[in-house]
């Protein structure tokens, strides 16, 4: 049996719609039916605010993607589409009334053109205002005639394992569609880079999902859509959200700045294994290596340094690190506490401003 695969959810695929049987359709007993939510008045509040979002080039003749040929769909795809090519498709949400509006930043990537589809049918070619990879988030702005319906972003670090949740967005370019379910965990790493903080849902996420808004029962977007863990492509129940908690700061650099800069230190480090600390719990990172010229070189930091807390604040492992001084704007001053020789001691290093490539 083939291993699980990690797909980012912004493609096109072609939709089986199998019947139910017969026996599906009993009707829930009456105990079950007062346990369960209804999700309907939520999704009345919110869909106004969710879009579609088709990246198109200009060209001359249409080209139906692999995925949609043969499909229901190939026919409404030349019709919708005309003279223009869908690259990719993907979902958003409007954040402010005057037209900004979030996905990812796979979603749009290098786009030539960027289309949001409203809910009510309105189409409006979009900018994008700033992207940064490292969260795989991005920022559209589109010129309404009149103001937009907006959502507001909750707190994900409120979020329990449990938690009921829905989630918006343009599966399999169907559009205005939601699925429900809960929080399957929290902190999910899943190697998508240094700030993979994900949160895990069983509410149903597809291709063409991705940047679209995962709500908790208030209507707050408490997560943005990004990835599915699957053997097949579709959903399995597993899919992933970026919290709103690291989100929302990324898009306010986004659009104060149109670019995010975050802090560095110039070190290599790695976790210390259980076998190293006495008890078997991590005690701090281990540097490894520091890079000539960088701040914490000039701040005094040495390959074997053991960094224990940041700014006062227990740090266990490299990720934690990585994310501390990531989140410190450079320029700003840290202190770092270290372990060497057996000797405890603290520096203060000056944040320098991350590379686009870092060693």
């Amino acid at each position: 049996m083939p291993a699980p695969r990690r797909h980012f959810v912004a493609g096109l695929a072609a939709l089986a719609v199998l019947p139910l049987a017969p026996g599906l359709l009993r009707p829930a007993p009456a105990a079950a039916r007062a346990v369960l939510p209804d999700f309907a008045d939520l999704a009345e509040q919110v869909l106004p605010s969710v879009v579609n979002i088709a990246v198109l080039s200009e060209q001359t003749t249409t080209q139906i993607p692999p995925e949609l040929r043969g499909s229901p769909f190939e026919r409404y795809f030349r019709e919708r589409r005309g003279a223009q090519q869908v690259q990719g498709a993907g979902s958003g949400f409007i954040i402010d009334p005057a037209g900004y509006i979030v996905t990812n930043n796979h979603v749009v990537g290098n786009a030539v053109r960027v289309v949001v589809s409203l809910q009510n049918g309105t189409e409006l070619t979009a900018r994008v205002v700033g992207t940064d990879e490292l969260t795989d988030l991005a920022l559209l702005r589109v010129e309404p005639r009149s103001p937009l319906p907006a959502v507001a972003w909750g707190v994900s670090g409120a979020l329990r394992v449990g938690n009921w949740v829905l989630a918006a967005g343009n599966p399999f370019s169907l559009g205005g569609t939601v699925t429900s379910g809960i929080v399957s965990a929290r902190g999910r790493e899943i190697g998508a880079g240094p700030f993979d903080d994900f949160i895990q849902t069983d509410a149903a996420i597809n291709p063409g999902n991705s940047g679209g808004p995962l709500f908790n029962v208030a209507g707050e977007v408490i997560g943005i859509n990004t990835a599915i863990y699957s053997p097949s492509g579709a959903s399995a129940g597993i899919g992933f959200a970026t919290p709103s908690d690291l989100a929302r700061g990324v898009i306010d650099q986004l659009r104060r700045d149109g670019r995010v800069e975050r802090g560095w230190l110039g070190v290599a480090v790695e976790d210390m294994g259980e076998e190293a600390v006495p008890g078997g719990r991590n005690r701090g990172v281990q540097v490894r290596s520091v890079e000539r010229g960088s701040p914490a070189a000039r701040a005094g930091l040495r390959q074997g340094d053991v960094v224990t807390a940041l700014n006062g604040e227990r740090i266990e492992t490299s990720r934690a690190l990585i994310r501390g001084v990531a989140g410190t704007p450079p320029g700003q001053t840290v202190r770092v506490t270290l372990t060497r020789e057996g000797r405890s001691r603290e520096l203060a290093v000056q944040v320098g401003r991350r590379p686009s490539n870092p060693g």
